[in-house]
């Protein structure tokens, strides 16, 4: 690898100087700039530039792997963690899909047994409304006969005093005491 590093830069630089007229001597500054720059290029072979070059370069495709297995490693972790939150999601959807038809059944209890109460409610108000006009016809029949038992006595009072006379009323009178008397005996 050196002596390519070494090669390759003699050959294209050689060249203007070999087509040069003036040859090798100093004057020649293509010749001296020829030699300049094999003296530069020795220096940092020397140095070990190209060697610290390929270090570096080593390093950082080192650095570049490391950090390539690193951005694979978290996009893995990355895609457990979204199989996981995936999974999880699923899991609340199914969780939130049963809260709601347990919601919609309970609703659905809750309407029918408010029908039931609706119902024995109107039952009840019937049977209650039933009862207070029974009631009321009831006493409407009993207020008729009071008036009517008042009106007959009424009638029956004006006929008898109307009709009777003082010996008709003593006659009465000692039966009713003779009556009275016989039971009570």
């Amino acid at each position: 690898m050196k002596n390519l590093l070494i090669v390759l830069p003699l050959t294209l630089v050689a060249s203007p100087v070999l087509a040069a007229e003036k040859g090798w001597n100093l004057a020649n500054t293509d010749f001296v700039v020829l030699l300049g720059f094999l003296l530069f290029i020795a220096i940092l072979v020397y140095n070990n530039v190209p060697g610290m070059l390929i270090g570096l370069l080593d390093k950082r495709s080192e650095d570049i792997k490391s950090e390539l297995d690193e951005a694979r490693a978290l996009r893995e972790e990355a895609q457990t963690i979204l199989a996981s939150f995936e999974r999880k999601q699923r899991e609340v959807q199914s969780h939130a899909d049963e809260i709601v038809k347990t919601a919609k059944a309970d609703a659905q209890v809750a309407a029918d047994q408010a029908k039931k109460d609706l119902a024995a409610s109107v039952a009840r108000r019937l049977a209650a409304a039933q009862d207070q006009i029974a009631s009321a016809e009831a006493s409407a029949v009993k207020d008729v006969r009071d008036q009517a038992v008042a009106v007959a006595i009424a009638a029956a009072r004006d006929v008898i005093s109307s009709q009777m006379s003082a010996a008709n009323a003593n006659k009465l009178i000692d039966n009713a005491i003779a009556d009275v008397d016989s039971k009570l005996h």
